[in-house]
């Protein structure tokens, strides 16, 4: 399926000092990103929905990865200069990135919807007529929730909720009872709106709108009578959000989740923002407060949370602002007038998500819970969402008398809340709920339906390297897979019974499983790989895949590249394996493809001579997907299936060069550009996701 290019040199070298750093990748990742905000030919809201989402993954990289670099900054701690440098460079470019995203958002974007007509208004751009009903607004919706409170000995600094909206105000003159407390804390409840739209009459034909950091900015003065507001700045404070439960240790694993849910958004401190303008006093007063080093403080040019500007892309009602509405086709494979069930006894189903619907695998539940053959079925959530038809299944299947098992994935992070109360409500109803296992995370995902046919029983299955959630499934690049394989089925069977009572699992026909063998399979299928490329075949590994960080996959790859195997990686986020270095990786390749649709999909291929194999899986090739979840990966067998895959899922995103970038030896990213070519037709830009878009657009 794939040329290769032989390669029979092998030499020793040492790994250790090769890997690229994870996080410095991370941050990379996300300005690869934000580059889709800077291009013009991007609708202008969808250039803004980038910027938002650029903030939301910082964010989310603060809260995960920031605390385990902030020890390095304290001077307490032992002095460590190869995580100094760490920690500088990290800072240098999360700062980098951050100065870019306003700089894009002031100078580019603003002026950008300011001549489509909508405007977001500072203080002083607005009219008298519109300060006062801004005044209005301010005195009727907006200061009846706030409370400043006054900092002294008896008024401590206040709980400040992570990445909540605040303000703190430096006064002079004296209270109430003859004191000089100069210090005020504002917080903006997470109720009211970030912006807030002005009348039609008082904007003319423009969309106009206020935040509400402006709103409440003008009016400080109106919170504290009888004194004067000087110094003063919106902030922000970013805190450690990752929970730590010791499950060894506590009786309910739910329970202890929730009240861990409680204390997150009041954890450890890891980032500071504030307004450019902030005082010197103000902001050392905020990093002594919550005890963070100057690295950790953000000056921002704008609102200090960009995240909430999501909420005009859902207010300006202009569709020639967003991308073209993409309605994704109905799996080809499927017919609606026809029993799945009758059509996976001809033959495994694929559906390549979001080109084909998510409503081909809700037909497949819906039509298990309503089929009054079908005797029980069982599935693991990781990420399903707060309203999800799925699990409104799956309570049905409970009330029509099914045997419903349902593992639940409680530490799936940021969703802990949605799969508590999911899970609670399908405990109440009868269903079986289970946890998974003690000290792991179950990742894999996959659905099993047992059905009575004659006098036997028959299993279907759904396994898929994306998560249940039918709201990401349009916007999620995935791949399911819909099978009756015997061999397959009765692994998917032992698999639940060993999160269900942790009892020993017999050796599986078909699957790997983590923790158990899937890394050490995987090492093994590179390295048979190796051998047979050292041997003289020619030989072939394309993997595509979120992150690439584990250290043991990533050996046996160098190992492989320098035996003379072709490899390609496609990786859409953190990858720490140097590429094309002489003497290391020189025959290894890596690109980054970053489209509309978020890559997610994973999927392994590997050559030798003529003989090939692909795999799907739930797992990133990542330390903790191979030794701390349980996770899948499974053979996709069916000759046309899995050249439909390669055809999809690789060629199409080894010749992309409008979405991709490459990974150049010296650790940075260039985007793919077509080569200008002196033939009369240029060489056609060629972009993996539009290319399926007009692929499955065009099927009935």
């Amino acid at each position: 399926m794939f040329a290769s290019t032989p390669h029979d040199k092998l030499t020793d070298h040492s790994t250790a000092s090769h890997w690229l750093d994870r996080d410095l990748s991370l941050l990379a990742f996300n300005a690869r990103v934000l580059d889709w905000a800077k291009r013009p030919e991007v609708p202008l809201l969808e250039r803004l929905r980038y910027l938002c989402i650029v903030s939301s993954n910082l964010d989310e990289f603060f809260e995960v990865r920031a605390a385990l670099h902030h020890s390095v900054a304290n001077p307490k701690a032992a002095p460590d200069a190869a995580g100094a440098y760490a920690m500088h460079s990290l800072s240098k470019l999360a700062h980098e990135l951050v100065d870019e995203q306003y700089a894009l958002y002031n100078d580019v974007l603003m002026p950008a919807f300011a001549k489509e007509g909508v405007r977001i208004l500072s203080q002083g751009e607005r009219t008298l007529a519109q300060h006062r009903w801004v005044k209005t607004f301010f005195e009727r919706e907006v200061r009846p929730l706030l409370l400043p409170v006054g900092l002294d000995p008896a008024h401590p600094f206040p709980q400040v909720a992570n990445k909540s909206l605040n303000f703190i105000v430096r006064l002079s003159g004296s209270d109430a009872f003859g004191r000089d407390n100069e210090i005020a804390i504002v917080k903006v409840p997470r109720s009211l709106p970030r912006l807030i739209r002005l009348p039609d009459k008082l904007s003319g034909k423009r969309m106009l709108f206020v935040s509400i950091s402006s709103v409440i900015r003008a009016h400080l003065k109106d919170l504290f009578p009888g004194r004067d507001v000087g110094q003063f700045s919106q902030f922000r404070v970013t805190r450690h959000s990752d929970l730590a439960v010791d499950e060894e240790d506590v009786k309910n694993l739910r329970t202890a989740l929730r009240q861990g849910l409680v204390h997150r958004n009041y954890g450890q401190a890891v980032r500071l923002e504030v307004s450019a303008g902030c005082s010197e006093y103000l902001s050392d007063f905020l990093l002594h407060q919550f005890e963070l080093p100057p690295s950790a403080l953000y000056r921002v040019h704008g609102p200090v949370n960009l995240v909430r500007l999501n909420q005009l892309i859902d207010l300006v009602d202009n569709p020639a602002l967003l991308f073209p509405a993409y309605h994704a086709s109905y799996p080809h494979q499927l017919s609606t007038t026809t029993s799945i069930f009758d059509q996976l006894q001809a033959g495994d189903v694929l559906i390549h998500q979001p080109y084909e619907s998510f409503d081909g695998v809700l037909a497949f539940l819906r039509e298990a819970v309503r089929d009054p053959d079908v005797l029980a079925i069982k599935q693991t959530i990781y990420r399903t969402g707060a309203d999800s038809a799925l699990m409104e299944l799956l309570r049905e299947a409970v009330q029509r008398g099914k045997e419903v098992t349902v593992v639940v994935e409680l530490k799936a992070r940021f969703d802990e809340e949605a799969n508590i109360n999911w899970a609670e409500k399908l405990e109440y109803i009868g269903a079986q709920v289970v946890y998974g296992v003690v000290g792991l995370k179950t990742h894999a995902k996959m659905l099993l339906v047992s059905r009575r046919e004659g006098r036997s029983i028959r299993r279907y299955a759904h396994l898929s390297t994306g998560n249940y959630n039918p709201r990401t499934a349009k916007l999620y690049t995935d791949l399911s897979h819909l099978t009756c394989d015997p061999k397959l089925t009765q692994d998917i069977e032992n698999v639940f019974n060993l999160l269900a009572n942790q009892s020993k699992i017999p050796r599986l026909n078909k699957l790997w499983l983590a923790p158990f063998y899937l890394q050490r399979n995987l090492i093994d299928m590179v390295d048979k790989t190796a051998q047979a490329a050292a041997g003289g075949l020619p030989c072939r590994i394309v993997l595509k895949m979120n992150t690439l960080t584990d250290e043991k996959l990533m050996e046996s790859l160098l190992r492989a590249g320098l035996a003379g195997v072709d490899i390609d990686l496609i990786v859409r986020g953190a990858c720490m394996l140097p590429a094309q270095r002489p003497g290391v990786s020189e025959n290894i390749r890596v690109r980054s493809i970053i489209g509309r649709f978020l890559e997610h999909s994973r999927v392994f291929y590997f050559r030798s001579g003529e003989v090939e194999s692909l795999y799907l899986s739930s797992a990133d090739w990542m330390n903790r997907n191979m030794l701390r979840r349980v996770e899948l990966a499974w053979p996709v067998e069916d000759p046309a299936l899995r050249q439909r895959i390669v055809d999809e899922c690789l060629v199409a995103y080894l010749q992309d060069n409008v979405d991709a970038w490459t990974l150049n030896a010296d650790g940075h990213y260039t985007r793919v550009v077509a080569p200008k070519s002196r033939a009369a037709k240029p060489k056609p830009l060629h972009g993996a996701q539009a290319a399926l878009m007009d692929l499955y657009s065009a099927k009935p």
